[in-house]
């Protein structure tokens, strides 16, 4: 324990303040909420699958439902079961060991489904393209009806690039 305290006063504050506009949050909240409405009289229900990433793009999504953007006030829902799911949205670059996983859960989902993919990863692999061990990106495996970028995208540009592709 005492060496946890020297540590810490030691580096100093290592994280950095959340920079944030309540305002535009609001707005952003608004018009995703009134497109989710618009085309499915209810939430949009999204089955979150990791394929193999680091770990950063869960923890940005994980972020997206903290109280701060609270994306479900907005009828965003992650649901636990593809059987619920209208999207399906895959991190990371698809490992061989996810490679069947990941088509019977899009198999799972009710039609029509969509695929959407979050990060760099699971747009080409990432820095794990090269790798053995991987199918490159999603498109390998399944069809991919939109991306949202980022290595990792933050919450604000996840929120912004789901509007955008509610609006297609």
């Amino acid at each position: 324990m005492i060496n946890i305290f020297k540590n810490s006063f030691k580096k100093g504050i290592v994280t950095k303040p959340i920079v944030f506009s309540d305002t535009e949050i609001e707005t952003l909240g608004k018009e995703l909420k009134t497109l989710v409405y618009n085309k499915f009289k209810r939430s949009f229900h999204i089955r979150e699958v990791d394929t193999g990433s680091c770990g950063a793009c869960e923890s940005e999504i994980i972020a997206a439902t903290n109280p701060i953007y609270d994306i479900q006030r907005f009828g965003i829902d992650f649901v636990a079961s593809p059987r619920h799911a209208d999207a399906l949205l895959v991190t990371g670059p698809v490992s061989k060991n996810m490679e069947l996983a990941l088509k019977r859960t899009f198999e799972a989902m009710p039609k029509p489904s969509f695929v959407i993919t979050l990060g760099d990863c699971a747009l080409n692999g990432g820095q794990f393209s090269d790798s053995y061990y991987t199918l490159g990106g999603v498109k390998n495996v399944l069809p991919v009806a939109f991306h949202i970028p980022g290595c990792p995208p933050k919450p604000i540009d996840i929120i912004r690039y789901l509007i955008l592709f509610l609006k297609k």
